[in-house]
């Protein structure tokens, strides 16, 4: 009998204790993972890390988002589908890689259609609704872009025409940079810009299309000699979260989230067309020859250039040509 009114007792002691714990408290922190593909002083790595801090500032602290730079915690093509799956929370991506999936990724990289930045951004404008749309059918729920510097080319030798190109060997990110290495005779190779100073240095490529902040970022001026500004195309970056993972945080957290979402898109455009002739004049520091492409190359290219716009059009379908024509507007 002493030893069962001990037991209870004790029961009623452990019990008590347990009580508290069962109360969890309502500003518990939530914690998110972001990753991206570019490195930690790249213009729209460290617009990310200011958009995490204003939102965590914006919720005292109650959602920690935590940037992982340099493709260090998913590789560049593989950050969509990890916040799709719920692997991360958020993530940032160069739209333009999932082109294959989905022609209407791909606008923005469409030659010579949009080369300056006020383009761009009514680019940007006439497609968003359609891209926001297909990331939502995913489970993502779109946030805001960035853009690039416009695209130039990166050579070791001079190009004077895209005959020229033959033979290069070409580092291609996507359909656009791939379908350019075909078209001129060159090899593509796929290579993210997290891996490009490594290819560079070892002599796997030795010609790329790229902006002056990718060419800033890989050093591009230890094995290349010229670049030549073209301004074919202005790609952007996109970051998007999980839309479970956005439902699942109380209203004020949300809004939050979307306040500093549409401060870091006005900064990081500001802060790309800024950047974009200080990144060129690196270059230039650096002994690179920058200039304006030859007339021959101009024209050839631009010749690439329509030829891709008609293939685009023909994957994009009556889609494409109606965000073709919003934007022409």
């Amino acid at each position: 009998m002493l030893r069962l009114v001990k037991t209870c007792a004790m029961a009623a002691c452990v019990a008590a204790l347990a009580a508290p714990a069962l109360v969890v408290p309502a500003t518990a922190q939530t914690k998110w993972n972001l990753p991206a593909a570019y490195p930690a002083d790249n213009p729209h790595s460290v617009n990310l890390t200011t958009f995490a801090k204003d939102v965590g500032d914006a919720t005292g602290g109650k959602l920690q988002i935590t940037v992982h730079a340099a493709a260090s915690l998913f590789k560049a093509p593989e950050i969509k589908r990890a916040v799709a799956t719920g692997q991360a929370q958020a993530g940032e991506v160069l739209i333009s890689l999932h082109e294959n999936e989905d022609p209407l990724f791909g606008i923005d990289v469409v030659p010579f259609m949009a080369t300056s930045y006020p383009a761009a951004k009514k680019l940007w404008l006439a497609s968003k609704p359609t891209i926001e749309k297909k990331l939502a059918s995913q489970g993502l729920m779109l946030l805001f872009a960035v853009p690039w510097g416009p695209q130039g080319i990166y050579a070791k030798k001079d190009l004077n025409t895209v005959e020229d190109m033959k033979g290069l060997k070409w580092r291609a990110y996507n359909v656009g940079t791939s379908r350019i290495a075909e078209l001129v005779g060159a090899q593509p190779i796929t290579i993210q810009a997290a891996e490009l100073p490594q290819a560079l240095a070892t002599g796997v490529v030795n010609a790329f299309m790229t902006s002056g902040s990718t060419g800033y970022d890989s050093k591009a001026w230890e094995t290349m000699t010229h670049f030549y500004d073209t301004q074919a195309w202005i790609p952007k970056n996109v970051t998007f979260v999980n839309k479970a993972a956005f439902d699942a945080l109380d209203k004020p957290t949300q809004d939050a989230i979307l306040k500093a979402a549409a401060v870091a898109e006005t900064r990081g455009w500001k802060l790309a067309e800024e950047k974009a002739k200080w990144y060129l004049e690196q270059l230039a520091a650096n002994k690179m020859k920058v200039l304006p492409p030859p007339a021959a190359l101009k024209a050839g290219l631009e010749k690439i250039g329509e030829q891709l716009t008609a293939d685009w059009s023909k994957k994009a379908g009556p889609e494409g040509e109606a965000v073709i024509a919003a934007y022409k507007k």
